[in-house]
């Protein structure tokens, strides 16, 4: 079956320092002279995510060059034999990786929850290939509650039978945290979440990244990580019902960031989905005015 993934975005698979094989989407913008974008997905997510997005940003008449990669263990990498190297560190150095062999630099990195801590870590590791950052939902603190909920789930769901049971999975786990999200998005979610084999969804990442994943050892305040970004445009994305972000966290990014601006999505929890036109419109400009060196601090960009 033929898909929109297969007619916009071009698939390639590279290696990792450590040999393992790595998958990434491309959207391309021929002859464009914008700085790209690179899509880092959450703890169990993939390119798949960003599509909507990805489509929006790399089309029209200031369209740039997208990509999005699937960090190890997800989407279509290689999972690793060693589930140690399911860290945020191993995986920002594999993004650091995709960015040297295409050569990005500049870029504007959209990570959602996991996603943005690797952002944060990019910039303190390789400034240079940041340029502007949108952090989906995670922030300097993350909450001890939202994360329990993630790791109770992560590597312990059900493989659903058939596309309508894992959109049903979807549209349940979801429903409380995501009350204005119609049903079509879920179908839309769960061809995202899950891998395909024969038509029927199979796993989309690899169960062992749940070891990975700690409440008990205690959960450390990333603030000088996310200073890091404090030398680039950052634009902080929370859900307005998000149990990892709070309200306060936000507020308090805006006030330590030189540079940093908002965008509350409604009716959406932990992680929004950046599918709906109001959320791709808000971070299109954001990236629109990072590109052209505007000054963002304090904006609002759920205001039209």
């Amino acid at each position: 079956m033929t898909t929109d993934l297969d007619k916009l975005a071009r698939s390639i698979r590279f290696s990792a320092r450590d040999g393992l094989m790595l998958h990434a989407r491309c959207y391309a913008a021929p002859g464009s002279t914008r700085p790209p974008v690179l899509c880092l997905a959450g703890l169990t997510r993939n390119s798949r995510d960003f599509h909507d997005l990805a489509r929006a940003l790399s089309s029209g008449t200031d369209a740039r060059t997208v990509w999005a990669l699937d960090s190890r263990g997800r989407g279509l990498s290689d999972s690793d034999p060693k589930w140690e190297n399911y860290s945020v560190v191993v995986e920002a150095q594999d993004a650091i990786d995709l960015a040297a062999m295409v050569g990005l630099h500049g870029v504007t990195i959209i990570g959602t929850s996991r996603g943005g801590i690797l952002a944060m870590i990019i910039a303190a590791l390789q400034p240079t290939i940041i340029g502007a950052a949108v952090l989906n939902d995670i922030g300097p603190v993350i909450e001890r509650d939202g994360l329990a909920r993630i790791a109770g789930y992560v590597g312990r769901m059900p493989l659903p039978g058939t596309w309508k049971d894992a959109t049903q999975i979807m549209a349940e786990m979801s429903k409380r945290h995501f009350p204005a999200v119609p049903m079509e998005y879920w179908e839309e979610a769960a061809h995202a979440w899950y891998n395909e084999k024969d038509g029927r969804p199979t796993a989309g990442y690899d169960p062992k990244i749940a070891k990975s994943v700690s409440v008990t050892a205690g959960i450390p305040e990333l603030w000088p990580q996310f200073m890091a970004l404090s030398n680039v445009p950052t634009l902080a994305v929370r859900g307005e019902n998000s149990d990892i972000l709070s309200a306060a966290t936000l507020k308090e990014m805006l006030i330590r960031h030189p540079n940093c601006a908002s965008l509350v999505v409604a009716g959406q929890g932990h992680a929004p989905l950046l599918k709906d036109q109001l959320s791709i419109q808000a971070v299109a400009r954001f990236v629109a005015a990072a590109e052209k060196g505007e000054r963002v601090g304090g904006r609002d960009f759920g205001s039209a």
